[in-house]
């Protein structure tokens, strides 16, 4: 069996790092990706589509280093569904995406480490952010 994802997108907003008890680094962001075509009567239409992303260790020290909102990336890894009870007693779902690989695509040089910003025209709506990468 395969269980395997592979998206090209951009960040909705910089990583999130965190630790696990055992000291475990760990970064969670979300990364948008689109497709277009025309309708019927000829229009454009644009479906963006948001994927949550989680990484572990090395590359999870990596992303929290080097991405921030609007970089291109390629993601590569698994998807996982998993399930908690919230506070109230409530069963609670999310799926993502644990990564095994990571590439940025943009050019060398736009990282967190040197500053540098990603304007970008706004588009749909992140569900955790004000802007759309694209």
């Amino acid at each position: 069996m395969v269980n395997k994802a592979l998206l090209i997108g951009r960040l909705g907003k910089d990583p999130e790092v965190r630790y696990t008890p055992e000291g475990l680094m760990v970064t969670n962001f979300n990364m948008a990706t689109d497709e277009q075509w025309k309708d019927k009567n000829g229009e454009k239409v644009q479906k963006t589509e948001w994927h949550r992303i989680v990484t572990f260790g090395k590359l999870a020290e990596i992303c929290g280093n080097y991405l921030v909102k609007g970089k291109l990336i390629f993601i590569e890894g698994r998807i996982q569904t998993r399930s908690w009870e919230d506070k109230d007693g409530i069963k609670r779902f999310t799926t993502e995406i644990v990564a095994s690989n990571m590439q940025m695509l943009d050019s060398k040089g736009q990282s967190r480490a040197d500053g540098a910003s990603t304007e970008t025209p706004s588009g749909s709506a992140d569900p955790s952010s004000d802007d759309v990468p694209f």
